[in-house]
């Protein structure tokens, strides 16, 4: 029996793998910082056996309340993905599966490779709609990435749409996968309305480092992204740096920032209610949002969710409420499941990367349905 990490995005520790009904590991931490949560790794195992494996630091992990109800993702061939039976004791995580072939990966969610990466932004690249740039460099010396989407004009508006600030939050950037594939589709009506009427600044990826590090939440440095957006520095957060300043630059009327909760078991997205500006103009905007969403699709839903943050008292050091302060545009978090979506529950893969996918198409519809409200 063997257990592999050496690959992209891989984490575990093995504490003992003596026999398959008592495998012993756990989670290292991000670099330099206390949060941990996402696995992924690779069994060697024996086929038509039951095997146990056991996360013994599970319950020390950033969301422990994450774990209940939740089932962990296998796949024998990394691109067909499916869930294998997993406890929580509120200790150690116990997954419980019996291998049909020899090797097996295991997963916290469906992951998304930096070689995948490279390849959505070379495919998109292929349009004569998308111009690639690189807007600066990692800690660890890696590219960030941004693709144009459409041909810039006054009256355009501008749509930013950014992914992947936590790392092991994969699905973000799935759904920039599904929603950059229909966006791209000349034969599809709602994009080519969308780039009569805007051009989109897409950033598939901005933790590349988290991501092939196997961290949860952090970049190389331990720095949780999503609290940087008040005052970056190249130093600690060249990520949120280089994005903020290409903002700057260019100017945003409309930015959605893609993540994965871990606790929630919907879709649903967070708003600006707490930014000083906030106004009657900000929260119709944001209610036309929420209905054009619910119409696009039945994977959205707005009773569960986040609390409303008091007027004022927005952190703008987070991204949507930053940004909506600073352009005084819509912005919003959108958040999807690492379980299933409770509303429309599917036992074999719950919530998973086609339909993260499919969500970031539809979400398409959405925002066409409100673009000319943005000026």
């Amino acid at each position: 029996m063997f257990i592999s990490t050496a690959f992209d995005s891989g984490n575990i520790d093995v504490i003992s793998a003596d026999s398959a009904d008592n495998i012993r590991l756990r989670i290292r931490k991000d670099n330099q910082s206390d949060f941990y949560q996402w696995f992924h790794f690779k069994l060697f195992g024996e086929i038509d056996v039951e095997h146990t494996l056991v996360i013994e630091n599970a319950g020390g992990s950033a969301y422990p309340k994450g774990w209940e109800n939740y089932q962990a993702m296998a796949s024998y061939d990394r691109e067909h993905w499916f869930r294998v039976p997993t406890a929580f004791d509120g200790e150690k995580l116990t997954i419980t599966h019996t291998p049909e072939q020899e090797t097996v990966f295991y997963a916290y969610f469906v992951p998304y490779s930096w070689e995948r990466h490279l390849d959505l932004l070379q495919v998109a690249q292929q349009s004569a709609w998308v111009q690639q740039c690189v807007l600066g460099t990692t800690l660890d010396g890696r590219e960030m990435n941004m693709l144009i989407v459409g041909e810039p004009a006054a009256h355009k508006r501008n749509i930013w749409i950014t992914a992947r600030q936590h790392p092991g939050e994969t699905m973000a950037e799935w759904f920039v996968e599904g929603l950059l594939e229909h966006l791209l589709d000349e034969d599809e009506p709602v994009s080519r309305q969308l780039l009569d009427k805007t051009v989109f600044y897409i950033v598939p990826n901005m933790n590349p480092d988290g991501s092939l590090r196997g961290h949860l939440r952090t970049n190389a440095a331990g720095v949780n992204l999503n609290r940087e957006w008040a005052a970056p520095s190249l130093e600690k957060s060249p990520e949120v740096y280089h994005v903020l300043e290409e903002m700057d630059a260019i100017g945003v009327d409309m930015y959605l920032d893609v993540h994965g909760d871990e606790n929630l078991p919907y879709n649903f997205i967070a708003g600006s209610e707490g930014i000083p500006s906030y106004d009657e103009r900000h929260a119709n905007l944001e209610d036309s949002f929420r209905k054009a969403y619910r119409a696009a699709t039945a994977e959205f839903q707005t009773t569960y969710g986040y609390e409303k943050e008091a007027p004022g008292q927005a952190n703008l050091t987070v991204a949507s409420s930053a940004v909506a302060e600073r352009f005084k545009c819509l912005a919003f978090t959108i958040e999807m499941p690492f379980k299933d979506n409770d509303d429309l529950p599917e036992p074999y893969q719950q919530w998973s990367d086609i339909r993260s996918c499919n969500f970031g198409r539809d979400t398409l519809k959405a925002i066409l349905d409100v673009v000319d409200e943005l000026r």
